[in-house]
């Protein structure tokens, strides 16, 4: 959506300057600052070796080493002996070697090989727990020398939970007294998110303490180490608290109910009805809702929900039916019931909804991006131009805002199909409001498809359904954050803006009492307005809420009107309530006020943090996802809480996902976000909170239980920790030459657009490098979504369609179709459509000298596609536009990335490669005995080493090389071209030979 400053006065920046310090993982070792130095590791020629056994189980330990440069020992190597508790050890004499190498086993054939690696051992004291290396006796005492006198003991536990660490030490001096040798003394486990240690501090009654994860990971209280007293103490995110019940104790039962659910309604409309309820509390938390239904003549219903909004669908026509609600929380106990909430349901409707997602993994199918409004017109009768039409200069070019629809995008599936893309991504479908609204971000009635997109055999359902038999995906964008500046109707509508008088009756229509705003239909009075009708008044209604209403101020219109107070919307005029609505402006877009204050002025911005806000939306949202659409992209998804996201919106999602399509569907119903970033840094100006990758983890602290609460502990939270201490990951890249199963076990359930690659797609080489280098901080950057430009920006944040020139495109269309991620093209990029026009300018000029120009000219005529990227006929103008070179390229490689799925759903690697934008990617899934290894290099040459030996042939030219000794040398393609050589790996992974036919740039 457009991103346009408020043209009011903002309120001033929210007083939440708070300074950023370090996280409690530094990205360098960092020791506590009174540490005394530590002899080196050159001097010892023997390595005492540590191994756990807790969590093996095996009837024997045997340690197979090598010194470093010397012989393996004879397998299975030499015995360990019992240490301590849960620990064997094994002293090895390295002569002048200065480390190991080392396995270990069962001498039975059962091996700890660290994962194929080996593990690196030092000299000294070494620990090995599992695949954790660390320096330190886990059976020595502290190697203090207590004073003598009355005897102190510390209790000390330490939470693991926001560090991750497998293995924790502490590392402390009594007061007075001198430190541990570094890492210090050993914790045990307690409890899960706890390690224990038990400290005798002679007669000190404190001590000074420190602690870390034994492989140089400090957590020193940010360099003013902890002072710990006698008795117990926990530390938890760098708080201690002394005398401190045991945290591992047992807890109580959990004997107390939830509070009964309250403010329960239901609606019906047709023979659905939603049901929402205000959250239940308890002490220890909901888990879910059981909601009761009775009526009908099925009788009594119950079903479990998760959150606080029930879909219920399938009734029966014209029956009156009756639901209660109980929550019910982790130890089992059940509320009382809810008072009960009624509802009748009306006619069957005449065409129930036939959706079905197509439910497979969405990184196999590459998106085209529609403006629908602006793409094809198929029906002029749905036309509208609003009361912009004439001022914008649309009028004078019989150029509509809301032109395209429906019907037009149905007619022409298969021109997009034909392109090889087989995923629509399609702006909001909400029911808009605004004078200038035809990009459908100005909800007003969620619940409502716009009447200025359907027709008559092309509803929204008949798009849906009709992609879905093409084999094509429906991507609805969706808004959470905002609605129209005329309110959300179903949740809350404002009486009234603003004055009308002989200045401003041709921009705000007299009050019509009757008239009922459907972005159709013309208000009967003034006879031309479909927008504003019954919001306008020449005298103060009764019930107004807006202060100093029809005040004048001192500004005046373009056209020099003089400017009344609440002509406009803003929010801190007292025209939106606060339960429902935030009410400021944003004064920082890296601070917290970023996530709740308004954007611009047309979009009033809600409080999702409320539970009558969140229901009103998930509710909304459930409909479509009935109606059998693939995924939501997520509009202005930064300025919403992560913790809305992960408890109440996303959970929602995949609820009802489940509910009507099971669990496979959910798992590829696509969500993917707009975290917009619109700089080059790989963290948004240092502020994790406002970086894409941040959304798509889980929470790793615990908060209050009040929404709006834990929004702001969140955020101080996660700002304190800083881009240092945030999780990483390796889903995307390949161990070596090998595929390895993902961790999505932190997933967020939210994808995101790769804001860093298209910030800096003004160069392919220049994206490529700053996308790879942001790869480990999302949870799986497979599935990022990659594009060039799009409805709002271009690269570097240009206000313009990009422009870089046909090679160029060439170029940067050659990575995305091969590199990881999902490739997106904004609609008319394939025939460089608007090359170097600003994308938008309002109402201030016409559409057709934007990028968001009308293209359905150029698809007049009929198309017929029988394949994805083979297009069997067409005549008229779409014929000549699928003559374009770039269509053309994008045709191959939408073929070439389909055949080969190690392009699609593949990891990659730039180990052992030479070559700027070169890497390997590889795709193995064992359920359906895929196997795809490929060689890419985009524009310049490359070579790969330590590759596997085998026959490769390339996609594009057809050239065979059998690779003997793990090197493979390609030379350079040229600009726009490139080499993808496949591995043959027999049988139905044998390689596809060369795909496609020569074309402008893949030759």
């Amino acid at each position: 959506m457009r991103r346009i400053r408020p043209r009011l006065p903002r309120r001033l920046a929210v007083a939440l300057v708070a300074a950023v310090t370090l996280g409690l993982l530094t990205s360098a070792p960092e020791a506590p600052r009174t540490e005394t130095a530590v002899p080196t590791a050159a001097s010892e020629s023997t390595a005492t070796v540590f191994y756990w056994t807790k969590t093996k189980n095996w009837p024997a330990y045997n340690l197979h080493y090598a010194p470093d440069g010397g012989s393996w020992t004879t397998v299975p190597g030499t015995a360990m002996e019992a240490a301590c508790t849960d620990w064997v050890k094994r002293t090895v004499s390295l002569g002048g070697a200065s480390g190991l190498a080392a396995t270990f086993n069962d001498g039975s054939g059962v091996w700890d090989n660290n994962a194929g690696q080996n593990y690196a051992l030092g000299t000294g004291t070494i620990t090995v727990k599992d695949g954790v290396v660390a320096h330190s006796d886990p059976c020595a005492d502290t190697g203090t020398d207590p004073s003598p006198g009355e005897g102190h003991t510390a209790e000390v536990y330490y939470s693991t939970a926001t560090v991750g660490w497998t293995t924790t030490n502490l590392h402390y001096r009594p007061a007075d007294g001198v430190w541990t040798t570094v890492p210090g003394v050993g914790m045990e486990p307690a409890c899960t998110g706890w390690a224990r240690a038990s400290v005798d501090l002679g007669a000190a009654a404190s001590m000074q303490a420190a602690f870390n994860n034994g492989n140089g990971v400090w957590d020193n209280n940010n360099g003013g180490d902890y002072t710990l007293p006698a008795g117990r103490t926990t530390v938890k995110d760098r708080k201690v608290a002394a005398g401190a019940p045991d945290p591992c104790a047992a807890e109580e039962p959990d004997t107390a109910a939830p509070t009964a659910p309250t403010k329960v309604t239901a609606t019906a409309d047709g023979v659905s009805a939603v049901v929402t309820w205000e959250p239940s509390t308890d002490d220890r938390g909901v888990t879910k809702y059981q909601v009761t239904r009775t009526g009908g003549t099925k009788g009594t219903v119950v079903t479990d929900v998760g959150s606080t909004v029930f879909s219920d669908t399938g009734l029966e026509p014209k029956t009156t039916y009756s639901w209660t609600v109980r929550a019910v929380d982790a130890a089992g106990n059940v509320s009382a019931a809810s008072a009960a909430a009624t509802a009748t349901t009306g006619e069957r409707p005449t065409a129930p909804a036939t959706g079905k997602p197509l439910g497979t993994d969405p990184r196999k199918d590459p998106i085209y991006f529609v403006l629908t409004a602006r793409f094809a017109d198929g029906d002029s009768s749905n036309n509208r131009g609003g009361n912009q039409h004439e001022t914008s200069g649309n009028a004078a070019n019989d150029d509509p805002m809301f032109r395209g629809d429906f019907k037009g995008l149905i007619q022409k599936l298969d021109y997009i199909k034909g392109l090889g893309m087989s995923a629509v991504w399609i702006t909001p479908v909400v029911l808009n409001r605004s004078d200038y609204d035809y990009h459908g971000y100005h909800g007003y009635d969620f619940y409502e498809v716009d009447h200025r997109l359907e027709s008559a055999g092309a509803s929204y359902q008949d798009l849906i359904d009709a992609a879905h038999a093409k084999g094509m995906k429906i991507y609805q964008d969706v808004v959470y954050n905002h609605s129209s500046r005329w309110g959300a109707k179903g949740l809350f509508t404002p009486t009234v803006y603003g004055v009308r008088d002989a200045q401003w009756s041709w921009y705000y229509d007299e009050r019509n009492e009757g008239f009922a705003y459907d972005g159709l239909t013309v208000e009967p009075k003034s006879g031309k307005s479909y927008y504003n009708g019954d919001l306008w008044s020449t005298a103060e209604p009764s019930g107004n809420t807006c202060v100093g209403w029809g005040t004048p101020t001192g500004s005046t219109s373009p056209e020099g009107y003089r400017i009344y107070n609440c002509q406009w919307p803003s929010p801190t005029s007292g025209m939106f309530p606060k339960a429902l609505y935030h009410n400021c402006w944003i004064g920082n877009w890296e601070g917290e006020d970023s996530r709740s204050c308004w954007l611009h002025d047309d979009l009033a911005d809600f409080d999702t943090e409320n539970a009558q806000v969140q229901n009103y939306l998930i509710g909304a949202y459930d409909k479509y996802i009935d109606m059998g659409v693939d995924g939501f992209r997520v509009d202005t998804a930064v300025h919403i809480p992560r913790t809305s996201w992960n408890r109440r919106f996303l959970p929602a999602i995949q609820e009802r996902v489940t509910q009507r399509f099971g669990a496979e569907a959910a798992e590829n119903f696509f969500v993917f976000g707009e975290v917009a970033a619109f700089v080059n840094d790989k963290w948004n100006r240092g502020s994790v909170n406002h970086s894409a990758q941040f959304y798509t983890w889980k929470e790793r602290g615990e908060y209050s239980a009040d929404d709006e609460k834990a929004a702001l502990e969140m955020y101080d939270d996660e700002q304190q920790r800083g881009t240092g201490s945030q999780p990483t990951s390796t889903n995307a890249f390949l161990d070596g030459n090998s595929y390895h199963t993902p961790d999505h076990s932190r997933f967020s359930g939210m994808n995101v657009i790769d804001m860093r690659m298209h910030m800096n797609f003004g160069d392919a080489d220049n994206a490529y490098h700053n996308g790879k280098d942001s790869d480990d901080s999302y949870n799986d950057a497979t599935y990022n979504v990659v594009y060039v430009d799009s409805h709002d920006y271009g690269p570097n944040k240009s206000s313009e369609r990009y422009a870089g020139g046909t090679d160029a495109w060439a170029e940067n269309m050659s990575l995305m179709w091969t590199f990881r991620g999902i490739p997106t093209l904004y609609y008319g990029s394939e025939i460089e459509f608007q090359a170097g026009k600003r994308i938008d300018c309002g109402p201030s000029c016409p559409l057709a000298s934007t990028g968001r120009a009308y293209f359905g000219d150029h698809l007049a005529g009929d198309v017929k596609a029988t394949d994805f990227g083979t297009v069997d006929s067409a005549s008229g103008a779409v014929a000549a536009t699928l003559t374009k070179p770039l269509v053309k390229h994008v045709q191959r490689l939408n073929q070439i990335r389909r055949a080969v799925p190690a392009l699609q759903m593949g990891q990659y690697s730039t180990e052992g490669i030479s070559g700027s934008m070169a890497y390997k990617r590889r795709y193995t899934d064992a359920a359906s005995g895929t196997d795809s290894f490929a060689l890419v290099t985009v524009s310049g040459g490359a070579t790969y080493t330590g590759i596997p030996d085998g026959r490769y042939t390339d996609a594009v030219t057809g050239d065979t090389q059998v690779v003997t000794g793990g090197k493979l040398t390609v030379a350079a393609p040229g600009k726009g071209n490139l080499r993808v050589y496949v591995l043959d790996l027999g049988g139905k992974n044998a390689e596809p030979g060369k795909i496609g036919t020569a074309g402008p740039y893949l030759k």
